[in-house]
């Protein structure tokens, strides 16, 4: 396992990553949504983020991505979960960070429960402006 900065050659893997992880992590939402929100992810979203890619032998099966102190993304392919992929990116981005700030779905239960386990409390609940749907805005803190 290798955590490294994602460069170009990267995109199309990590592009992958999030949808794969997407659509199984948020079976509440219409799978269609996020293979609409493709070419966001590869134009804006990514290119305007701090990302780092994990890799097992050599291919990338996860990755984190940071806008300043806001944690936009972290995804690891379904094929390699369970495997302490998402607890080594989270710790790689709280070791350089004083805080962070998320939002996630209130029905992704998994990945609410990670967050909590990794010492995000729920700063407030509000609803995403894209789909409507419930999520919580979390937060940790070094201090």
């Amino acid at each position: 396992m290798k955590i490294r900065t994602m460069d170009d050659k990267d995109m199309d893997a990590v592009i992958g990553i999030w949808l794969a992880a997407s659509k199984e992590a948020h079976h509440f939402i219409e799978p269609g949504y996020w293979e609409a929100k493709q070419q966001d992810m590869r134009n804006v979203y990514l290119p305007m983020a701090e990302t780092y890619v994990l890799e097992e032998m050599g291919q990338p099966v996860g990755f984190i991505s940071t806008v300043q102190d806001y944690l936009a993304a972290l995804f690891v392919h379904p094929d390699h979960q369970g495997k302490g992929y998402g607890r080594a990116l989270l710790q790689f981005v709280k070791e350089r960070s004083e805080e962070l700030k998320l939002k996630v779905y209130k029905d992704n239960d998994n990945a609410y429960r990670f967050y909590c386990r990794h010492g995000f409390t729920v700063m407030e609940e509000a609803a995403d402006e894209d789909t409507g749907h419930a999520e919580f805005v979390m937060s940790w803190s070094r201090r």
